[in-house]
């Protein structure tokens, strides 16, 4: 159960961590420092690495997450919270694979075909659904850290 716990962990600390950092610290730099093409090629090669990661997260967050629920004798005997997290967990990742098969595809192509303006339109959509994603994240952390005292 340690190493359920621990890859549960740290998955989710790679993903949030990571939206967090990319919202909260890279955007209003790249949005400052550099120009719409630039600036377009920047986020689309940060997602091309990230992407990856977060598909690792997925994968890791649902595998020991149904791990840990069965270690402990199933959904009826985990507490409310722990519905909770698998629900929005559920919801960000549904969120996440709309992002990355279609937002983050179109954006890639309009890169390649140099459409500024389609891929600033994407570009957005994307920071919509990331600054979503984080919310519902950030609000499954303190739900996992303080569930069972409420």
């Amino acid at each position: 159960m340690a190493l359920a716990i621990s890859l549960h962990i740290l998955s989710a600390v790679v993903w949030i961590g990571g939206m967090f950092f990319a919202y909260m610290a890279l955007r209003p730099v790249t949005a400052i420092l550099l120009e719409p093409p630039v600036r377009l090629k920047v986020w689309e090669q940060v997602f091309k690495r990230f992407f990856p990661w977060v598909w690792m997260a997925v994968i890791v967050l649902l595998v020991t997450g149904f791990w840990m629920v069965f270690g402990f004798g199933g959904m009826a005997k985990v507490g409310l919270y722990v519905h909770l997290m698998i629900g929005l967990g559920i919801v960000m990742m549904f969120i996440f694979m709309h992002v990355y098969f279609g937002p983050f595809r179109r954006l890639q192509k309009a890169v390649a075909e140099s459409n500024w303006t389609e891929g600033a339109i994407k570009l957005n959509q994307i920071r919509l659904l990331i600054a979503t994603n984080l919310v519902l994240g950030l609000l499954v952390v303190v739900i996992a850290a303080a569930g069972r005292y409420i």
